[in-house]
């Protein structure tokens, strides 16, 4: 007789939950796949719903480890339409209905018909429901504003690709992120599980370098023939297309009365553009009392796991567990449940230097000319120097070559697909190398001739900075087109008895990048004028840090960030995706700083700073 029996039923232990899976009708017909959980005993339960491209299968809670299933939530995880189990064609971050849509759905009426659906077929749900989640699922759960159903009472939109162009993951300042070439061909290769670009090489520096323009490489491995990949290609400015896809401009032309919390890291390697600038804009269209703004020590998607650290700076406590425990949860029991009011500052920004929470009562708007004009300038200086004194020197400046052919890397080489892994479901390497980019010890470029590093002397006392600091350089180019890279530091201490890792760590507090053919217009570029003085002004990312005493402050200044932008070839050409290898030339770059022409990052100092 054989050991295995013809029958055999396995004891499955109880989840606490029960699971239902639906397949929802939207208004047109199409139906998108729909997974419920809710918990044991349920009874009049507040709903949280995430709409997601990426699997929605792969989200099943487990009881022990899911705070909202504990915490008596029943939870909704739906695939986008055109995804996994879902019916329907798929877009890209799908443009609201308009120009760029000419269809009658997008993401809020599938949200609306979503919720509209729920509310009448899960009899433990006490009717209030709520959207939330982070990146692309902060994307769709900041559209589901735009038309919102009445049920719908909180939204928690986390790290949201909110303007693809301006700051989030496709373009910064005009410079195209290249390294979201392999996240693109997995989300819009086909309908499934996606895959990575195949490549031959290792290093995506070698890899990308050898390609040549990033519109070569895209033609290289085929990714044209995707139809988003295209698009991009043939509106690298800010024209109406890439403004109907600014989600902050549609919030503020159709604001709603949802309670919602924006939340942001400081260190968001791929989305640290939405969250702050759709608050921002709503903020200026009248609806600050509805809408809430937290500044957490995170990288993108951090504040979902767990946050005691990013990179080598540790935090004195989980900051993402707080925040669950001290924000979120007060917020979503108080909107869904009917709890005691959160008693929320309208904004919650962690103090990245004295790694403490701060309370705050606004957070400023770079656009404003009251703010702009309360910054206070870090002048760069001869000798390398940084100082609050306006430089006295006449015609006076930096120069360095930048190279096309030997770009600045982004990241220490060899540089790995941060995706590689990532169509798996694992978190390897290289996406931890990926998500603490911006953390990344600045001293492996320090140094190089192409790199202008700038200093203060140690600080006696602290400088705290809190808001949007902007860079305002002035520089001549003998090129006719140009990037600018701009880092503020926090320079450790040479020596540090206690913490040696720490030593004479050049930890990056903001880095942003600006394309110089975009000086004068976003969506009209211009050659720049060689060898003719021009001023780059751009905001840098949020900040609140302490600059303690025994540190350095340290700005960095370069025209390449590789291979994470695509090469500027330095020549002015109409469209540098269809840059041609002749067009690569070298430029000499020179940064002034003379009395007439004072470079500066424009600081928001909190208290003025000594001289």
């Amino acid at each position: 007789m054989s050991d295995i029996p013809e029958r055999f039923e396995v004891r499955t232990l109880d989840q606490g939950f029960s699971e239902r899976v639906e397949m929802i009708p939207m208004r047109d017909g199409v139906k998108l796949k729909t997974y419920i959980y809710t918990p044991r005993h349920a009874k009049d339960a507040g709903t949280l719903i995430m709409r997601t491209p990426y699997n929605a299968s792969l989200f099943k809670p487990r009881m022990a480890g899911d705070k909202y299933l504990l915490a008596g939530y029943i939870r909704v995880i739906q695939d986008v339409r055109g995804k996994h189990g879902s019916e329907g064609d798929y877009y890209v971050t799908q443009a609201t209905r308009g120009p760029c849509n000419p269809t009658d759905t997008d993401h809020s009426t599938d949200a609306w018909d979503t919720i509209d659906w729920l509310v009448k077929h899960v009899p433990e749900s006490n009717g209030r429901v709520g959207i939330f989640g982070n990146s692309y699922v902060g994307f769709t759960s900041a559209m589901a504003l735009l038309d919102p159903h009445p049920a719908l009472k909180a939204a928690v939109p986390s790290g949201p690709l909110i303007d693809a162009w301006m700051g989030d993951d496709w373009f910064h300042y005009g410079a195209f992120r290249q390294m979201m070439l392999g996240f693109i061909h997995m989300q819009s290769g086909q309908r499934g599980v996606g895959v990575l670009t195949p490549s031959q090489t290792h290093d995506k520096y070698e890899e990308f370098l050898r390609a040549g323009s990033a519109g070569d490489y895209i033609r290289e491995h085929g990714l044209d023939r995707l139809p988003f990949v295209a698009r991009m290609m043939e509106h690298p400015s800010y024209d109406a297309y890439w403004q109907a896809y600014a989600v902050d401009q549609r919030l503020a032309e159709r604001p709603s009365t949802v309670p919602t919390l924006w939340t942001q890291g400081f260190w968001d390697q791929e989305d640290n553009w939405g969250a702050n600038h759709a608050w921002r804009a709503l903020k200026q269209a009248g609806h600050e009392a509805n809408n809430w703004l937290v500044l957490g020590p995170w990288h993108h998607n951090q504040v979902w796991r767990t946050a005691p650290s990013i990179g080598p700076i540790q935090w004195q406590i989980d900051t993402a567990h707080q925040y669950h425990q001290e924000i979120m949860f007060p917020f979503l029991d108080e909107h869904l449940r009917g709890g005691p009011p959160a008693n929320l500052a309208r904004v919650m920004a962690y103090n990245t230097g004295e790694k403490r929470w701060e309370r705050l009562e606004d957070w400023p708007t770079a656009c404003d000319e009251q703010y702009a004009s309360s910054l206070q300038p870090l002048y760069l200086q001869a000798g390398s120097a940084l100082s609050f004194t306006r430089p006295s020197q006449q015609q006076a400046g930096d120069t360095y070559c930048s190279d096309p052919a030997k770009p600045v890397p982004y990241l220490p080489r060899p540089v790995v697909d941060p995706f590689a892994e990532l169509g798996t479901g694992v978190l390897g390497k290289p996406y931890e190398a990926w998500s603490t980019s911006l953390a990344q010890d600045q001293r492996f470029v320090d140094g190089r001739p192409d790199v202008l590093s700038y200093e203060t002397p140690v600080l006696t006392e602290a400088v705290h900075v809190r808001g949007i600091p902007l860079a305002d350089l002035h520089a001549m180019t003998t090129g006719t087109d140009g990037d600018f890279v701009v880092k503020l530091i926090d320079v450790y201490p040479a020596k540090d008895p206690v913490d040696p890792d720490s030593s004479g760590y050049q930890l990056p507090i903001a880095m942003n990048i600006f394309r110089g053919r975009y000086r004068e217009s976003f969506e009209q570029p211009s050659a720049i004028p060689a060898n003719e003085a021009q001023q780059y002004r751009f905001e840098l990312p949020n900040v609140n840090h302490v600059f303690k005493p025994g540190h350095r402050i340290m700005v960095q200044i370069q025209s390449s960030w590789f291979p994470l932008y695509d090469r500027n070839p330095q020549s002015f050409v109409p469209n540098i995706f269809n840059a041609r290898p002749e067009d690569y030339r070298k430029a000499d770059i020179t940064v002034l700083r003379s009395a007439e022409q004072a470079s500066a990052v424009l600081l928001p100092v909190v208290k003025p700073a000594l001289a």
